[in-house]
């Protein structure tokens, strides 16, 4: 058997280490003889290099799966991305992602810099102890939004969340679902000692009003000009489209289809994703907007349950309603909103 014409990672090519999450390492490939360095970008040096980076792997950073309980193989991440995300949206609207053989041997040398990086101190202390899977074939070129190679750029990010009420939402709510989210979450670490984290409400972002969409960009870490990035924001298409789908995939409260369903899945991946905007810093180029994070949430390993006994406690401690006082003013606009 031939196998599939995958991209295949060539053995020359060096892995930066740039971040990690709970389920997977981002490298940067570079020109360079040792594989899967692990440091601040800075420290590298591309001289006496004898390795050229092939066009096709221009532009694009390489995401390698961690061994986790949960994972999902990449074959199936990407098929799920093939079939289920990529129609919903433009090519240039994605933050893409395509399917790269490993050569052999990459991933124990990447797994043996990550524990040399746990004794130097230089792996986040969170993060070790979890390794890349040793059998997992593939890794993932994605689209590299950072301002790496675009020094005239920055970069804004933001998660849109809930860009409409949950349906299972008191009628006289006078928070959104990701406001009364907030207000649980704070009230739980100022209990604990902890400190509040304030937002935008994500219905600001939406709003026909452009003060609503400006009251949310300052918020958004990355963009000094607020102002700038209130305009691109306003009425933008990508937003307006992630919207009109999250409106098709309502479904989501207590009383929608089976949290174990694709549908359900669906409704929360595109109401989990995340939104990068690369801005140049001359007013006149073009702004690069892209969705990401988009691999399909299942149910599977309790998740679904968690969906479900999150909205009751929502419902049943009152923070839909705003009834718990001592915490910061809500940014809620339905809060705003109320005569």
């Amino acid at each position: 058997m031939t196998k599939p014409a995958f991209l295949e990672l060539p053995a020359g090519a060096q892995l930066i280490y740039l971040a990690e999450g709970g389920a997977n390492i981002i490298y940067r490939i570079a020109s360079a003889p040792s594989p899967c360095h692990i440091g601040p970008s800075d420290t590298y040096s591309a001289s006496g290099s004898h390795f050229i980076v092939p066009p096709e792997f221009k532009g694009k950073l390489l995401r390698l799966r961690k061994e986790t309980k949960t994972g999902i193989s990449y074959q199936e991440i990407a098929r799920n991305f093939d079939r289920t995300i990529r129609p919903l949206f433009s090519p240039d609207e994605l933050v893409d992602q395509e399917l790269v053989y490993l050569p052999s041997g990459l991933v124990q040398r990447c797994n043996e810099q990550l524990s040399a990086a746990e004794r130097n101190g230089e792996r986040p202390k969170k993060r070790q102890g979890v390794y890349l899977s040793v059998t997992e074939p593939y890794g993932l070129l994605v689209t590299d939004m950072t301002t790496f190679r675009t020094p005239n750029t920055v970069l804004a990010e933001l998660k849109p969340k809930w860009l409409l009420q949950s349906p299972s939402a008191p009628v006289n709510a006078r928070r959104c679902r990701t406001c009364a989210l907030r207000d649980m979450k704070n009230h739980q670490s100022r209990r604990a000692g902890g400190s509040e984290e304030l937002s935008f409400c994500p219905l600001d972002l939406v709003s026909d009003k452009f003060e609503n969409v400006l009251r949310a960009a300052k918020y958004v870490k990355g963009c000094e000009d607020q102002a700038r990035l209130a305009r691109i924001l306003y009425r933008n298409p990508t937003l307006q489209k992630l919207l009109t789908h999250q409106k098709v995939m309502r479904d989501v409260g207590l009383h929608g289809p089976s949290a174990q369903s694709r549908e359900q899945s669906l409704a929360m991946t595109l109401r989990d994703c995340t939104m990068f905007i690369k801005i140049p810093r001359d007013e006149m180029g073009p702004v690069e907007i892209r969705l990401g994070d988009l691999d399909l949430k299942t149910g599977a390993g309790g998740k679904a349950q968690y969906w479900l006994n999150l909205e009751s406690q929502l419902i049943a401690g009152g923070w839909y309603l705003g009834n718990n006082s001592g915490l910061s003013p809500s940014e809620c606009l339905l809060q705003r909103s109320l005569p």
